[in-house]
């Protein structure tokens, strides 16, 4: 009887593994996901768990489930939305995300069904605002960089499920304007799910006290929630904060944590990697300069190194060099030089189009955007600075050190590229 209640006890903790685990790489499900009925077997568990060790909230629904993550980071612009793949990828930028904001706002007054071309006409309207004309948005469907946008946007949407497809085609739509007409179903009730704020985006003063706030205010006042101003409050607060940074972000560098946080971490660190391993399958990784989750299935990372194709390679090749480096970094031409050498050494590996004369200097930042959402290098204006997690990647030949008689190692205090 013991030996059954063991079996129940470790297929349930593995159930409730693999549930949050899909959770935490998708943070939308629908019902047609074969984890789906996973999720809500252990709903309650799960919401428990999530409330407690993140402050994320989880809505379960007939239709899908919601995830309700807040970014740790606010000012984090290396891991935007990317619809399509392989060399049908395309990434969000701030003007799509706008473009996005707009075209929830107008689905939301909208009906159940919508054409493509309406929801165009809809963000040609509201781009006429005085407050955005101001700030440079525009947007006519007369333009084929500007039906391409829409397009985009529809196509995330489409992968969230809040689109649907009933007739028509996105491409004919490039390239003919309304004439190549798209016709949608809208689910009204996953669109209602997407917004994830801890306040409303009306209830947001447009001014401070010193006149307009900046982006970065804004972001503050709709993800802050009320901290209680107590020990156990704070305390509280601050390891919701890094558990999220573990679960979200690859790596977190000691030099980013402020005091409390330091000072927590310090203090907690072995209990809180101990519960996020329990839960979730990752791997601590401790080190001198900061700390990691790992996950040996590869399957909660928005960015893979090593991955496959042109530009899993050439991230590869660029995190190498870069390791062997040094510390001071290298100029961007200098990395689009070596995209240039490389082009002509595996030319018969790459695909045709990245080995096109000037290709280098796309490449170049769209690799180097690449491991810097990993947290292996960052951009200071025309400079690239290593991180030490990069050292992972110095390949040197093997030596064979002098081993002290004996030898006591700290791994607590060997570096990332020990």
């Amino acid at each position: 009887m013991d030996e059954l209640s063991d079996a129940l006890t470790r297929q349930r903790q593995e159930e409730q593994r693999r549930a949050l685990r899909a959770l935490l790489a998708r943070p939308l499900i629908r019902s047609d996901d074969p984890v789906f009925p996973l999720i809500r077997r252990h709903g309650a568990t799960l919401r428990d768990w999530l409330a407690r060790e993140t402050g994320w909230h989880l809505q379960s629904e007939r239709d899908f489930v919601r995830l309700h993550k807040r970014p740790a980071d606010l000012g984090d612009p290396t891991r935007p939305a990317v619809v399509g793949r392989g060399t049908q990828r395309k990434t969000f930028n701030r003007r799509r995300y706008a473009l996005f904001c707009l075209l929830l706002a107008d689905l939301e007054r909208g009906d159940a069904q919508i054409t493509l071309g309406r929801l165009g006409e809809g963000l040609g309207q509201a781009v006429g605002d005085p407050g955005l004309a101001e700030r440079g948005l525009a947007f006519s469907l007369d333009h084929q960089e500007a039906r391409r946008d829409l397009v985009v946007v529809v196509r995330l949407l489409m992968e969230l499920g809040v689109l649907l497809r009933v007739a028509g085609d996105e491409e004919q739509f490039l390239r003919r304007g309304l004439e190549g007409d798209v016709l949608y179903d809208v689910d009204r009730r996953l669109l209602s799910a997407l917004l994830v704020t801890a306040r409303g985006p009306s209830l947001v003063a447009l001014n401070g006290a010193d006149g307009e706030l900046d982006l970065d205010a804004r972001l503050r006042a709709l993800s802050e929630t009320f901290v209680p101003d107590t020990p156990d409050g704070r305390n509280r607060e601050l390891r919701h904060r890094l558990a999220r940074r573990l679960l979200d972000d690859p790596v977190i560098y000691r030099e980013t944590l402020d005091e409390d946080e330091a000072a927590y971490l310090a203090n907690q660190r072995g209990p809180l990697l101990r519960r996020l391993q329990q839960a979730t399958g990752l791997v601590a990784e401790v080190r001198a300069e900061g700390l990691a989750l790992v996950d040996p299935e590869g399957e909660l990372t928005d960015e893979k190194l090593p991955a496959e194709g042109t530009e899993g390679h050439l991230a590869l090749l660029m995190a190498e060099r870069l390791a062997a480096a040094g510390p001071d970094g290298l100029a961007l031409q200098e990395a689009e030089a070596w995209i240039q050498e490389w082009q002509q050494t595996f030319r018969r590996y790459w695909r045709k189009s990245a080995c096109e004369p000037g290709a280098a200097h796309g490449l170049a930042r769209q690799t180097l955007a690449r491991l810097a959402a990993l947290g292996l290098v960052k951009r200071q204006g025309e400079c690239v600075l290593p991180r030490p997690a990069l050292g992972r990647f110095c390949v040197e030949s093997p030596s064979l050190p002098d081993v002290p008689d004996n030898p006591q190692p700290d791994l607590a205090e060997s570096a990332f590229n020990d």
